[in-house]
């Protein structure tokens, strides 16, 4: 306990440029591949390179020395970023259990925010690469990989699509993490496709109850990388929350996150404005 609480002593009074230069050195250090990888001297470079380097990072045992640090930087630049709070966003006319909001979903506090994961439910590989699973993941830390990678050696095979999994947040500012994996769309949209769509949003809408959440901020599940049709998604996302509010009365908040403009437009068309 005592080594535990010097270790996280020292990773709260190192500056964040002391604990980005920490990092670095150690993912550079543990993995062969990237021993003569050369440290930029520029802060944004360096910031890139973490990134990079905790996405293509496998699911392997880290210090807790690594952890302390990590957590420490990843928590001042959550708050450097700004928090806002799910709580108190607008809500909607139709609705004052609804909200519409734009922005970044990982600087969201909620009880929990939904992950449109893969089906390896281990976070995305491709270094930098602009998904939400690849943020979610950067932001939370690597102990999110090691933690989804117990969950799927014990599980024993891929995720399937219309299910959802809990995981803590760690170092972002909701609660829980919701995983999901929404359908791929290849070619026309098929009911098929619809249907895991919206089980996608049910389960999710379940867990959160379970586990006793009040707010929870939905992403546009399978718009991005799996290339559901914005609008078509964006509709069954509006009914099967509305339906499953108004069947089960639940004491729940639900946020519906864009971050594109043209998500914002479609979702404003569907919901109408929110209340000043």
């Amino acid at each position: 306990m005592q080594t535990m609480d010097f270790l996280q002593d020292a990773a709260a009074g190192m500056t964040q440029d002391q604990r980005l230069d920490f990092l670095l050195g150690y993912l550079l250090k543990e993995q062969p591949a990237y021993h003569d990888t050369q440290i930029p001297t520029q802060s944004g470079q360096k910031r890139q390179l973490l990134r990079a380097l905790m996405n293509v990072r496998p699911p392997q045992p880290i210090g807790q020395d690594f952890l302390d640090v990590q957590d420490q930087y990843l928590q001042t630049a959550r708050d450097e970023r700004g928090i806002v709070d799910g709580a108190a966003l607008p809500p909607l006319a139709r609705d004052p259990r609804l909200a519409l909001w734009q922005g970044d979903i990982t600087t969201l506090r909620a009880d929990a925010i939904v992950n449109a994961a893969n089906s390896a439910l281990l976070g995305c590989f491709h270094p930098l690469h602009g998904c939400i699973d690849n943020l979610i993941h950067t932001r939370s830390g690597v102990q999110l990989r090691l933690l989804c990678n117990d969950l799927m050696q014990a599980q024993g095979h891929p995720e399937p699509a219309g299910r959802a999994k809990l995981t803590p947040a760690f170092n972002l500012p909701s609660r829980y993490i919701l995983h999901t994996v929404g359908p791929i769309v290849r070619g026309r949209l098929r009911e098929r496709e619809r249907d895991t769509l919206a089980a996608c949003y049910r389960a999710c809408l379940e867990l959160a109850v379970q586990n006793g959440c009040q707010t929870l901020a939905f992403c546009c599940i399978s718009t991005g990388e799996f290339h559901f049709p914005n609008e078509a998604a964006a509709e069954i996302a509006v009914q099967t929350v509305s339906a499953f509010l108004h069947a089960h009365r639940p004491a729940l908040r639900v946020i519906f996150n864009v971050f594109k403009d043209q998500d914002l437009h479609i979702y404003q068309s569907l919901l109408g404005k929110s209340k000043c």
